[in-house]
């Protein structure tokens, strides 16, 4: 066997990686069939509807726990469904 018959098969594993990284960025990838949403769909611009009507204000919150806190009561968080175990 001589050294040029041996080169193809050489050239044949990055050539064939190549191919196959290619094949599956584009099956994956579909970057010529997406959908190019800023230039083939039109959006109509409508006024906006609605009030400004000013509801609570927070500035700041003074409580350090919310009301109703039970993170130290876990056998009243966490509660056993009675039943068949069998």
């Amino acid at each position: 066997m001589s050294d040029d018959s041996g080169l193809w098969l050489l050239l044949l594993g990055p050539a064939g990686a190549t191919g196959l990284y290619w094949a599956l960025y584009r099956y994956y990838r579909n970057t010529d069939k997406s959908h190019a949403f800023e230039r083939e769909t039109a959006v109509e611009a409508k006024p906006v509807t609605g009030s400004d009507d000013k509801i609570d204000e927070v500035t700041g919150t003074q409580e350090t726990e919310i009301d109703g806190n039970n993170v130290t009561a876990y056998r009243k968080r966490v509660q056993r469904i009675e039943g068949d175990t069998g």
